[in-house]
């Protein structure tokens, strides 16, 4: 093969015009190649990358750092679990996630009318213990100045989303706004979601929520997650209902500065 970029399995630096897409996003683009392969450096980046994810799915979620950071909020919170006993158990059967612990029925604060946060760990207990306290900071005064109360605050260990479904329920909540760690890829391990559910109760189905993704450092802020959500949660209560009935019609803003 002739050219620069095969000639004898020599070090080929990516094109001018591919290299400078690195300014815009943390995608792994433009590495260059040594013959038919990845340069050492960006082999090595993979393998780090990917044993980050590994871990951050493994690991367990930190309950008194975010009961402490919500309770500064001036809110309750109570901790609960789901049925999964622990983060194996967890990993391999999706449905415990789902269900809460018998034992933590009778200790669910009632929260009638209001929206009621879960923060659970789903497959990133790092990434929701990074970026709720900061979204609720946000988050609470605003909801709080709209005229929505603001039920106690739920952190559960071990919940997969639908878990708000049935605490959302017992607690008689208008709607939950369930916390959680996003699956980690290989360029963000700590971001959250956040998935608001009108009228909770078991059996509710993902078409029958609104997501917010992405919220972290270099994602969505805490700030526009928290407009985003006061902006739904409205809606909903006008609409009676989230998920594919409720349309994202929040007017847009601009990604960069004018």
């Amino acid at each position: 093969m002739s050219g620069p970029e095969g000639k004898g399995g020599e070090h080929a630096p990516p094109p001018a015009r591919w290299a400078d897409l690195r300014r815009f996003t943390a995608a792994r683009v433009a590495l260059g190649r040594v013959g038919d392969g990845m340069p050492t450096a960006a082999h090595l980046a993979f393998q780090e990358a990917h044993a980050r994810a590994r871990d951050a799915v493994h690991a367990t979620l930190d309950v008194v750092g975010v009961a402490a950071a919500a309770e500064s909020l001036g809110l309750p919170v109570v901790a609960v679990a789901s049925q999964a006993a622990d983060r194996r158990t967890f990993l391999l059967r999706p449905d415990l996630g789902r269900r809460l612990r018998a034992a933590d029925r009778g200790r669910l604060p009632a929260a009638p009318g209001a929206i009621l946060f879960v923060v659970a760990d789903g497959l990133c207990a790092s990434g929701v213990a990074a970026q709720a306290p900061a979204f609720l900071a946000e988050a609470v005064p605003l909801l709080r100045g709209a005229g929505m109360p603001v039920a106690p605050i739920i952190v559960a260990a071990q919940g997969r989303v639908a878990l708000g479904d049935e605490i959302g329920g017992l607690t008689g909540a208008a709607m939950v706004a369930m916390l959680i760690g996003e699956r980690p890829g290989l360029t963000a391990t700590e971001s959250m979601g956040l998935y608001l559910t009108f009228a909770p109760r078991p059996g509710r189905t993902d078409a029958e929520r609104n997501c917010i993704s992405n919220i972290r450092d270099g994602g969505m802020s805490a700030r526009a997650a928290a407009e985003k959500l006061l902006w739904l949660a409205g809606a909903a209560l006008r609409l009676g209902a989230t998920g594919v009935a409720l349309k994202d019609e929040q007017p847009a803003t601009p990604l960069l500065p004018a």
